[in-house]
This record gives structure tokens, sequence and C-alpha cells, in this order.
């Protein structure tokens, strides 16, 4: 963390101090129970709690100044040290905004960058960030988001956490309505920004897949005329961008389009479900074979996108496809595989869910089933607005037309998928409703068999990341992290 001290967090937060203005924070924390010696705890109020009523807890750690919109005061009657704001989260990202400002100034005065890169899209931004993140850490100091720190709270947290011996910042951006990303964008001022796909999930919540769009594009209308804009050719919307920006262009494509720098040859997967390809990269550099371990065909995008980023960073090819070609999902509960001591895979891909990664995770269980009996254990796809019972039938249909063997459906709010499913063919024991992730608890702990193959998807909100978690391993070794809400 950039040192600060309690009148400088004043004063760039227009807040009135409450503290001794020499208290330098060490570490900027917004749950109690990860302050520690030194921290800055911000009391932010949220959906279901204040964090106004944990400042003691906070204090008792080892916080030394609080952010806060209240003064709060402890047994003895005096107010906690504390710099208060009318608004907490906006207090955080204009210290994050100024936390890149000084890393820059810091880094250029030593002659040396600091470059900072967003990432954003309807899905896949949480792999593409790993990917990256992992390309960049072989290259120098890299910080970037822990699991899916995509929003107003999440990036200060993730810049704060950088300091002047940072030479990468990958900043993930996700958003629930139009100007969302131009605020983060604002506050991190990226070098590069990644834009991988317009989907249709939140499509409710901006009105429809027209404005998310509008809002994704954002970031390549922040970039600077010096900036770099990372581009996926296949998507139609996301190719209109380059008249959004005045930034360089460097597209890249997974289906070969000829107008892409960036491109897979040879696309392929293994027995395994891993995509492989020839990488091409602008200047000539062709033929520079990418196996990767991550698992289905759909990653195939994410890996270019994280290669077309780490190169206009200035990567070498043969490190970019090195890299790509060792790692392996590093959030959980994305493509999560599993091999049970029975013989049983489960493949958990339940962080988050949207009809267009739903298709894909279905089309991988397929490929990956050949031979075996398969299951899709899935459940609702949140925040789709006037088309979601359209789009849970359009799945539920595809279940049956893949041959997937066993589909079980789970919760009142995907039920619509589970109609299509029977609709479509699916019969008898093919396909069952769930009423509760308990009840598919109990179905599959008594009906998987070794050999089988099962699949886990839904939306964050839904849960059946749990449900995976306690089908795949044994109760004591479940321990589910990363709770955060991803935004689009």
């Amino acid at each position: 963390m950039i040192a600060l001290t309690a009148a400088e967090i004043a004063d760039i937060t227009h807040g009135r101090l409450d503290a001794d203005p020499g208290i330098a924070p060490l570490s900027v924390v917004t749950d109690s129970r990860d302050a520690a010696p030194g921290s800055l705890y911000v009391a932010k109020p949220g959906e279901h709690a204040d964090g106004h009523d944990f400042v003691a807890a906070a204090v008792s750690r080892g916080a030394v100044l609080v952010l806060a919109e209240r003064p709060v005061t402890g047994p003895d009657g005096v107010n906690y040290p504390a710099v208060l704001v009318d608004d907490v989260v906006l207090a955080m990202g204009a210290l994050a905004s100024e936390a890149v400002h000084r890393i820059r100034l810091a880094r250029s005065a030593a002659g040396d960058a600091l470059t900072v890169i967003g990432i954003t899209g309807s899905a896949g931004k949480t792999t593409t960030k790993d990917l990256l993140a992992g390309i960049l850490t072989g290259q120098g100091a890299t910080v970037a988001p822990q699991g899916s720190y995509n929003g107003e709270v999440g990036v200060p947290l993730t810049v704060f956490r950088a300091d002047t011996q940072t030479r990468y910042l990958v900043i993930e951006m996700g958003a629930t309505g139009i100007g969302h990303i131009r605020y983060l964008a604002n506050m991190v001022k990226p070098d590069i920004g990644v834009v991988l796909g317009i989907g249709t999930a939140h499509a409710g919540e901006f009105g429809g897949v027209d404005n998310i769009a509008r809002a994704k594009g954002e970031l390549v209308e922040a970039l600077a005329a010096g900036g770099t804009a990372v581009i996926n050719l296949d998507d139609d919307r996301v190719a209109a961008m380059r008249s959004r920006t005045g930034a360089s262009v460097l597209g890249f494509s997974a289906e070969g389009r000829p107008d892409a720098t960036v491109r897979a040859m040879n696309p392929d997967t293994n027995a395994q479900g891993n995509p492989e390809f020839e990488l091409v990269l602008p200047g000539g550099e062709t033929g520079v074979h990418v196996s990767s371990r991550l698992i289905g065909a759909h990653h195939t995008v994410n890996l270019l996108a994280a290669a077309a980023a780490a190169h206009a960073a200035g990567v070498p090819g043969k490190d970019i496809a090195a890299s790509l070609s060792t790692q392996s999902a590093a959030s959980r509960w994305r493509m999560e595989r599993t091999e049970r001591a029975d013989g049983v895979t489960v493949i958990n891909d339940a962080y988050n869910a949207n009809p267009e990664s739903m298709r894909a995770a279905l089309r991988t269980l397929a490929d990956l089933g050949r031979g075996r009996r398969t299951w899709a254990v899935l459940g609702a796809m949140l925040e789709l607005g006037p088309d979601s019972i359209r789009e849970h039938t359009v799945v539920g249909t595809q279940v049956v037309r893949l041959n997937i063997s066993r589909l079980v459906v789970v919760g009142r709010e995907a039920r619509a998928l589970y109609v299509s499913a029977v609709q479509e063919g699916s019969w008898g024991d093919e396909c069952v409703f769930a009423e509760t992730a308990e009840d598919a608890y109990a179905l599959l702990n008594a009906e998987l068999q070794p050999g089988d193959l099962v699949l886990f998807k839904s939306s964050n909100s839904v849960g059946l990341r749990h449900l995976g978690d306690r089908i795949a391993l044994p109760p004591q070794s479940t321990e589910p992290t990363d709770e955060g809400s991803e935004l689009l």
C-alpha cells in the first residue's frame, strides 16, 4: 500500500479529520475480521450489515484509523480515530485514484513505468485476469484482484495492494449499469483495455444487450491516445467499439478472422477437454504452440485475450505461450475439475452463469462425456429480465439435444429449464426437478456411479457451487471461500 497519513487521507477524500494527523495505515480492509495491526478500516454500509457496527471489533484487531460516515464512540466515551466522509465507497475510489497516480510518479522517477490493464466483458473476466496475471508475474511485480473483486469496492481494494515496486496492475471491471465502468476506468486510468464479449446476462438490469455494449465500451473510450484497446473481433458488438476509442486497437479472434492480428490457428481440444492451438501474434510471430490446462473450448477466447494484452504490455511471444501452457484455473468454481476416488468426475462451474457460459459448459460436458454417463446439475441464471423464461427454455432444449444422460434442475427460478427439457423428450428419470439443493444432494448421493461425469452450473447467489463441493469432496475438506458476487 502507498503510505498515506490520516491528514492526507482526509485531504484526498475531502473528509473531516478526527484523529492524530500523523497516523499512517499499512493496509485497508472492509471486513473487521480482516483487520490487522496498522489497518485502515472502511466502515462500509452494506445490504445486510453496517460496517459502523463493527468498528470496535476492527480496532480490537489492530485497526488504527477508520474511514466512516459518522463518528463511532468507544466504551470510554471517546470517538474512535477516524476520517469522516459523506460516502465511504466514493472516498475509497478517491484514495485508489491517488494511489495509482503516486505509483506512476514514483516509477517514472525511477526510469520505469507502471502498466495498468483493465478487463471487462459479460463472461470470462476472472479467468482472463488470472491468465494475464500469471503471464505478467514472470516479467515483474504484478498485482491482480483476488477472486472477482471487480466493482466500486473491489477495484480500490486491489489498488491498495500495489506499491511503488508494482510493475503491472491488472484490474477486473464489472458493472450493473451505464457509467460504472467509466467510473472505474477514470479511477485507475488503464493503459490497456480488454473487452471480451457482450452477453445477455444482467440484460434486465441494463435494459437490453445494446446497453450492455454501451457500458462495456466505456473502457475503450477511457483509454488515452497512447493506450491499446484489446478487443474480441468475433463479437460484432465488441468489434464495433473500434470507432469508440482514440487508442491503438489490437484485435483477437478464435475464429480466424483475417483482420485480427492475434489469432488461434488450428484450434482444438485434447482428450481431457483442454484447448490447444498455434498462437499468431503481430510482427510475424507465428507457430507458438499453446496447450492449455483449462477445460473447455470456450476458454480459447480468454487465452487469446490474455495473450493479446500481454503482447501489448511488451511480453515476448514465447514467454506468453509458455505461461499459458502451464496455468490451471486459479480461481475457484470456474470449470474446477475434481476426480473422486470412486471414479466420479465433478466439474464445478457454478460461480456464475449466463446463457452463453451455460451453453459453453454444456458443450464441454457433452464433449468430455463421450462413453460416460453425464449429469447436468443446473440452477437459475439470474437477472435476465423479460428474457429469463426464453433463455432457460433454450438451455433445457440444448441439454436434450446434446444427449446429456441426466438433468437435475434445482430451484423454482430454473423450472422453465426443466419444463423445456421434458417437452423436448427427456422423460422418466432422465430429467428431475429438485426444489432445493438438499433434495438434489440426496438424489446425487444415492445415484451417482463410478465413471459418471457431473457438471454444476448456476448463478452465484443460487449457491450450487457449494452443492458441487459437497459432491466432489468429503465434508471436512469443503472450504467455501470467495463469497463475493461477480458483477457483469
